[in-house]
């Protein structure tokens, strides 16, 4: 598998500490019942000329609820929010800068690319560094007023930087102009602010995060003032879930700045990110959650309900339907965009328990992103080909088609000091561990609650970087640095209890993306060991059948592979013919049928390896009229290629496919000189 880069889900929120009552207890109270439908977008960016802050504040705060509906967005943009907007992040009244702030933030997160690239186009990043410069400037100087209270500099900022992150996520411009502008040093400032505001401090080291990825216009600027930031991070010792995950993204911006760390520090640094993400795949989610869950039954027992957390109840139900409804969504490349529904910050203040459980599945999941970057290289793999097929290369000559073959089918490497380390911290196990998650109780005691059933979602997800960091670990160690034979075995008998455990193999894709994965780099290494396959007949072709009918291409072709692997295995063993004769009449009715030419290709060189030689294979061959069936099958693979492959697939993905082409042509060759003995 090529590198696998850290997934990152941008959330529809409103501001952290929700909406601003004084404002809407001073506006007319008829319009607080309002419906949305009834507060049109000309009307709300009016109010943002008020000379009222209160007005200013309320227009801003009912702005930011309306946008979470992406239906909405563009009635804003057309009567030029942003440019409206804006401005307001330097209002005189610091409620007006982090209302602005937030409403900016929900545009961004709810509006995707194309939103954060036309808020950048409409200038927001030179008041939005402005104010992030004025807050930093005031964070000793801000009045707090009462002792439980934020710094109200710091609730700025907080927006603020959660603005920044999103826009620099999805804009390259954004990006740009954030390193010319010298917001590291800024939002780093933001992240020192971390023993006296966590959520500041995470907000700062999600954008870092993800603005050292791949940027090394960046990190040339990186100082030993920004590498000790980071490092104290590391060194902080709060049990709390918060930190757990401010020290996860710490570990992973550090390992982004790799290159920058001066070298004698480097394998100190390296075992101390390593040792960061093993401390945090310790917690163990299916206890704590459950722990959690209950704590926060006994502190609200007497307590009287809030409206907001039934909003917030109710806005997670409203989210998880939607997403199970519609699935997906696509981006403007063709890619999918996996979207993440994290109501937290919309929580009161009294909902701590749920903050620390989501903090704590954050945590994990970011953990587990992390190792699987540190495994992988920038190669890419066939779980990708889907993912380059949008570029045009109908120019491309065949020279140049076969000079990419090389870097397409070389291994993955591990440096010795990476590998030591994640072996050193006991990585492959707790990883391996963490597949096994989520457990029945954690489930369990989620579900009744409206907010907590939202993290059911998560904890899937993590099963599932779990399983994705599996699959790296298999992809880029050895047999003997896993544990041997009897480890190897009794990894794939537990990836097999997760697949064939229920009645019905798992329909979520995401979790049989990501486990198929890890099962054919598993069942790889278990065959170039000459180790004994665990998965019975019936499994596989139960597999088989499953994958086929996903939508997702490298699903299909991790499971065509998976049958490959099996049956050149079982070709060397006595009585396998049965066997054998299944496996290719469902790798034939792949390669003929399947809608894409990456998988018929892939199901192909499937093909040629377990008919490739043996007595079994012969006769399995034979039985299924192997020979006719490749002959009728090779002209129109040719022409497949001709009609669709310059249109569709890579220089990589061509130079596969032209090989498959001619290593057909010999196979058929082959066959015949079998039948003839």
């Amino acid at each position: 598998m090529g590198k696998s880069k850290t997934t990152k889900f941008k959330r529809p929120q409103f501001n952290s500490v929700g909406l601003p009552v004084n404002a809407v207890k001073e506006e007319d109270p008829a319009e607080e019942d309002h419906d949305e439908d009834d507060c049109p977008a000309a009307e709300l960016l009016e109010k943002l000329q008020s000379p009222s802050a209160d007005v200013r504040e309320f227009a801003c705060a009912s702005i930011s609820r309306v946008v979470q509906q992406s239906q909405t967005i563009p009635g804003f943009l057309q009567r030029g929010a942003v440019k409206r907007l804006g401005p307001l992040l330097l209002d005189g009244s610091l409620a007006v800068r982090e209302t602005a702030a937030g409403a900016l933030r929900n545009l961004s997160a709810c509006g995707g690319q194309e939103v954060c690239e036309d808020m950048v186009k409409h200038d927001v990043m030179t008041p939005l560094t402005a104010l992030l410069r004025e807050c930093c400037a005031g964070f000793d100087n801000a009045v707090v007023t009462m002792t439980d209270q934020n710094n109200p500099v710091e609730n700025v900022a907080h927006e603020a930087v959660n603005l920044l992150w999103n826009l620099c996520e999805s804009s390259s411009q954004a990006l740009s102009l954030f390193n010319k502008s010298g917001l590291f040093d800024v939002v780093v400032q933001c992240l020192e602010r971390h023993p006296h505001n966590v959520e500041l401090a995470i907000s700062a080291a999600h954008c870092l995060h993800t603005v050292t990825e791949d940027n090394p216009e960046l990190l040339r600027s990186a100082n030993a003032a920004v590498l000790g930031a980071l490092e104290n991070v590391l060194l902080s010792t709060q049990p709390d879930m918060a930190r757990a995950l401010l020290r996860a993204l710490a570990a992973g911006t550090l390992w982004n700045m790799k290159n920058s760390i001066p070298a004698a520090r480097q394998s100190q640094t390296l075992d101390a990110v390593v040792a960061t993400l093993s401390r945090c795949l310790d917690l163990d989610a299916g206890v704590l959650i459950p722990e959690l869950r209950r704590a926060e039954e006994a502190n609200r027992r007497d307590a009287v309900p809030d409206v907001k957390e039934q909003v917030a109840g109710d806005l997670a139900e409203e989210e998880m339907d939607e997403e199970e409804n519609e699935g997906p969504k696509k981006a403007g490349n063709g890619k999918t965009v996996k979207i993440d529904t994290d109501f937290s910050d919309l929580l009161p203040r009294g909902k701590e328990e749920l903050r620390e459980a989501t903090a704590l599945l954050t945590a994990q999941q970011t953990s587990l992103e992390i190792i699987v970057n540190m495994c992988c290289s920038d190669d890419p793999s066939d779980d990708e080909w889907e993912e380059e097929s949008s570029s045009d290369e109908s120019d491309t000559g065949p020279d140049a088609l076969c000079d990419g073959l090389s870097s397409l089918m070389s291994p993955l490497c591990l440096s010795a000091e990476v590998q030591g380390a994640l072996i050193k911290h006991s990585i492959p196990e707790k990883v391996l561990k963490k597949t096994n998650f989520p457990r029945q109780e954690a489930l369990s005691v989620c579900h009744p609650d409206p907010c907590w059933r939202g993290l059911t979602k998560r904890m899937q997800r993590v099963q599932s970087r779990a399983l994705t960091c599996l699959h790296s670990i298999l992809s880029t160690m050895d047999a003997e640095s896993l544990g041997g034979a009897t480890a190897l075995q009794e990894a794939a008998q537990h990836l097999s209890s997760l697949v064939f455990g229920a009645e019905d193999i798992p329909k979520d894709v995401e979790f049989l993306e990501a486990v198929i994965s890890a099962m054919r780099s598993l069942l790889q290494m278990i065959a170039s060991k000459n180790i004994p396959q665990c998965m019975t007949p019936q499994q596989l072709m139960r597999l088989s059948e499953a994958a086929t009918r996903c939508e997702v291409i490298s699903v299909r072709v991790n499971a065509v592979s998976i049958l490959g692997i099996t049956g050149s295995t079982l070709a060397k063993e006595k009585n396998t013919a049965d066997f054998l004769q299944m496996i290719g009449n469902a790798l034939l009715q792949v390669a003929t049928k399947d809608a894409d030419l990456v998988v018929n290709g892939e199901a192909l060189d499937a093909l040629f390896d377990v008919f490739a030689d043996g007595e079994e294979a012969e006769l399995a061959a034979r039985n299924i009229g192997l020979l006719p069936a490749l002959k009728a099958l090779q002209p129109v693979f040719k022409a497949k290629i001709r009609k669709e492959g310059r249109g569709k697939c890579g220089p990589q993905q061509l130079c596969v496919l032209d090989n498959i082409k001619t290593n057909l042509r010999r196979f058929i060759s082959y066959l015949e000189k079998v039948v003839k003995k």
